[in-house]
């Protein structure tokens, strides 16, 4: 179905029951229900709508509505809570306790269901969205078809059912190609969702926005005039309570391989023939099938990966990685990864993108920095600073916003130039909390806008890249880790990935 909109081009999702799978996990609480209040409190729900948790634990409706309501009040980014419209919106949230392979839970909820659209005005359509661990997709998905919760969009066309899938999705390219190929049998291509919240912040929604409504900077988007981009994906926090996760994860899996693919794609893309979903998808898939493999007897020269030791957060001293609970004390699995490619096309020919992700980081930090080429020297050899080249920021997290680096004359009799910043923030100039990224997505997801949701064939080109490095590193042992303390930057290679080239990492 087409989404609708309003004279003001807003979406508007249309009437649905979202079933939460997994309901009583952490990404319910902290994130899925405050998206879903704050979408209520924007009026981006539609008013035909219902909610259903579904889980195994042993609660009741008004037990979970209570406990929502203590987390979307702790975690929502407005408050205090309205509490007039908490109890108009909770009065539509219901919990079905089932486990996922009991068939009697399906079949009662769909019989609940029935009764949802009857009570609401829902239609029969469904998002059902899978906040379980990815082995569970393939039965969750096959339980829903079993019991005709999903429909077969060739033939039901009053009705829809849509998927949305957390990341990951597949754990390296054969494992993703068998759970796309499973998830096939049940769904259309058009059906699954797969969510990245990275792409529902607000900062990488303006990124088609800046680039192809800004003609200044988009004359200026190629190897004539930008000598290098770096990105990077930094938290101060180590792993936390999710050692196991981690153990099997790793940081390329983990954000690189998804997360900053997506960015990348959307900051190199060429300009689609529309704003329609396939049109911006296809263009991203482009450009991840034109990244250049990495050499396989060259892959510790193209792409470094660390794991952080003990140190320094915040003036408090922190244990290292292979500390930390459910862990190896001998793990070689990575927490940095830094890497560099070439994007083989007319456009960026020649033009080195560098990558870094690391946990244990000084500071919490995602940024796309593109670094324009340096200016000829001649006119200023009498002084003895270096000119920086210009440089443009694009903030993701925190203080979303752009800024842009040039060289000015420092006031006085003399000529020293001096860097200054022109800088834009989101929150400064609206005045208002940007949306969290999941209330975009689910908003999108209801309204039949898979924009910003990876598609199948990007996601495989993705896994073919860097599951050849997956497989080089679980072959070679790591001897050096630890090696970076945390509250550093990482390891020393990383720097010398760019320092070889004459370049540097860029701290803004």
């Amino acid at each position: 179905m087409q989404e609708s909109q309003t004279k003001n081009s807003r979406k508007v999702a249309e009437p649905c029951v979202l079933v939460i799978f997994g309901a009583t996990g952490d990404l319910t609480s902290r994130k899925l229900f405050p998206a879903l209040y704050n979408l209520a409190l924007d009026g981006q729900l539609p008013a035909n709508f219902a909610c259903v948790a579904f889980a195994r634990r042993d609660k009741t409706s008004e037990m979970f509505r209570n406990e929502m309501f203590e987390a979307v009040n702790q975690f929502s980014r407005t408050k205090p809570i309205d509490k007039d419209l908490w109890k108009t919106f909770s009065e539509k949230v219901f919990y079905h306790k089932s486990d996922l392979h009991e068939d009697e839970g399906y079949e009662s909820l769909k019989k609940l269901l029935d009764d949802l659209d009857s009570k609401f005005g829902t239609k029969g359509n469904r998002v059902f969205y899978l906040s379980t661990q990815p082995s569970f997709f393939p039965l969750v998905t096959d339980k829903l078809k079993e019991h005709d919760l999903t429909y077969d969009i060739h033939k039901v066309h009053d009705k829809w059912s849509r998927v949305i899938v957390e990341k990951p999705f597949g754990h390296d390219l054969q494992s993703a190609k068998d759970l796309q190929a499973h998830m096939m049998k049940d769904l259309d291509e058009n059906q699954i969702y797969r969510i990245d919240h990275y792409l529902g912040k607000e900062t990488v929604q303006n990124l088609l926005v800046f680039r192809f409504s800004n003609p200044i900077f988009e004359s200026m988007w190629n190897n004539h005039h930008i000598d290098h981009v770096q990105m990077t994906v930094g938290e101060e926090i180590g792993i936390g309570t999710r050692g196991k996760f981690w153990e099997e994860a790793g940081m390329l899996r983990d954000i690189v391989q998804n997360h900053m693919m997506q960015l990348l794609s959307l900051v190199a893309m060429e300009p689609p023939t529309s704003l329609h979903a396939e049109a911006i998808r296809s263009e991203k898939v482009k450009v991840v099938e034109s990244i250049r493999p990495f050499p396989k007897d060259k892959i510790d020269q193209s792409i470094i990966r660390g794991q952080y030791g003990p140190g320094m957060i915040n003036n408090a001293p922190v244990k290292g990685y292979r500390e930390e609970d459910n862990v190896d004390p001998k793990s070689k699995v990575e927490t940095y990864v830094a890497l560099e490619l070439f994007i083989d096309n007319w456009r960026w020919a020649g033009v080195p993108f560098y990558l870094r992700a690391g946990k244990r980081l000084p500071k919490r930090s995602t940024e796309i920095i593109i670094v324009f080429k340096e200016v000829p020297g001649f006119l200023f050899q009498s002084h003895k600073e270096k000119i920086e080249p210009n440089i443009l920021v694009i903030r993701i997290q925190p203080d979303e916003g752009i800024s842009l680096k040039m060289n000015c004359k420092k006031p006085g009799v003399t000529q020293p130039l001096q860097p200054v910043n022109m800088d834009f923030r989101y929150g400064t100039f609206f005045g208002a909390t940007p949306p969290e990224a999941y209330e975009r997505l689910i908003c999108d997801c209801m309204a039949g806008d898979n924009t910003l949701f990876a598609r199948a064939d990007e996601l495989m080109a993705s896994w073919e890249l860097f599951t050849p490095v997956l497989e080089y590193w679980a072959k070679t042992d790591a001897k050096d880790f630890p090696n970076y303390a945390s509250g550093t930057w990482g390891p020393k290679a990383a720097d010398e990935l760019l320092q070889r080239h004459g370049r540097k990492w860029e701290l803004m």
